[in-house]
């Protein structure tokens, strides 16, 4: 009884190795099928890098200072200039 026991035991303990493995390699693979379903969705999206953003943003933020500094100009230069009467 002892050595039908163990064997028993044996091939129980092989077989949910077998299942573990099992597993483990399905999860992979719907891990990598889910990346690659995310990845063709943010591609699809057309969603702009960080880097590109922060860049425009940057560049957004130097025209309206050169927007405001020549509104400072012309402000200066219109009083300046000698009134005309319409």
């Amino acid at each position: 009884m002892t050595q039908t026991s163990n064997r028993l035991f044996d091939e129980m303990a092989r077989l949910m190795n077998d299942a573990a493995g099992a597993a483990q390699g399905v999860k992979r693979e719907v891990e990598t099928v889910m990346r690659g379903q995310a990845e063709r969705i943010l591609r699809d999206l057309d969603l702009v890098k960080r880097e590109e953003f922060e860049a425009v943003k940057e560049m957004a933020r130097l025209a309206r200072e050169e927007n405001e500094a020549l509104k400072a100009r012309l402000d200066a230069l219109e009083k300046k200039a000698p009134s005309t009467g319409a």
